[in-house]
């Protein structure tokens, strides 16, 4: 059975554990199959790559690894505090909308 996953792309996260435990950053992109996000400035890796196209001197690269959703924790837009996600019906669209546990306003 897949879990449902509270955390979009776009979204501001703080890092729980880890290296880069208490950093906050922005998700970049979600790989739901191994349940992974990759989120900005956060766990750097080197990468070594040979000369292509896109790097023709190749040499040593940084990018971001993922790192897993338990590992994450939703930043409430409002408080700027890490908060758990609930789910409600908004009133005036009838749509399910994703809430904030500890201020109780949707996140967008």
């Amino acid at each position: 059975m897949k879990t449902k996953i509270k955390i979009k792309k776009g979204d501001s996260v703080k890092i729980l554990a880890g290296n880069s435990r208490g950093k906050e950053g922005k998700v970049l992109d979600i790989d739901t199959t191994r349940y992974r996000a990759f989120v900005e400035g956060v766990n750097i890796v080197h990468r070594h790559t040979k000369p292509n196209q896109k790097t023709p001197k190749g040499g040593i690269v940084k990018k971001e690894a993922s790192v897993h959703i338990s590992n994450l924790m939703l930043v409430d837009p409002n408080g700027g505090t890490p908060t758990r996600v609930g789910r409600a019906i908004d009133e005036k669209t009838g749509k399910l909308t994703r809430v904030s546990k500890k201020s109780g306003q949707a996140i967008k």
